[in-house]
């Protein structure tokens, strides 16, 4: 078994990362990760109904679009990980995630079918993650104009999720 990542330390990530790897305090990111796929869908299953299309507050997002986030940003944080792992030396660009969300058209989906795709991006995350050679598991590299390391990106993918779940259950329900 390959030994678990080693804890991100500042400099090896923007500081908007914090918020997220504050959320993880457990010594393997890739064990959360992997829990998060049942504990989600239990959670997003519960949801009371008519939820799912409920935003908070003009201009916030809806549940469904909420959950089509997960999966986007997932989908750019792996790939930053492959990318660094890999050794490609080339700056990655940043996302707007408010930019990505309307033309996504999330809210014409159920929220089972977002989850669903959500549990995939993550199983192909774990998979990634799991698979990387010791030494590429602290691999750097720049996005969006910042350093960012592996560790980080693989303590950050859980934080994020974390996150999302205590905002929808502080402000939606």
């Amino acid at each position: 078994m390959t030994a678990p990542f080693p804890r991100p330390t500042k400099g090896d990530y923007p500081d908007y990362f914090d918020t997220y790897l504050g959320h993880v305090t457990e010594p393997d990111p890739i064990a959360v990760m992997t829990r998060q796929i049942d504990e989600a869908a239990r959670f997003f299953a519960g949801l009371p109904g008519g939820k799912a299309d409920f935003a908070y507050a003009p201009g916030k997002w809806t549940i469904k679009e909420v959950v089509g986030h997960l999966s986007d940003t997932e989908r750019v944080m792996a790939y930053r990980a492959l990318s660094f792992a890999r050794g490609d030396s080339a700056e990655l660009p940043g996302f707007d995630e408010n930019a990505w969300v309307p033309p996504a058209g999330f809210g014409q989906r159920s929220l089972e079918d977002l989850v669903d795709e959500w549990t995939s991006v993550r199983r192909a995350t774990v998979g990634l993650l799991q698979g990387l050679p010791e030494a590429a598991r602290a691999a750097k590299g720049m996005a969006n104009g910042r350093p960012l390391s592996v560790p980080a990106i693989a303590t950050m993918i859980p934080g994020h999720v974390r996150h999302h779940l205590r905002v929808i259950t502080d402000r939606y329900l």
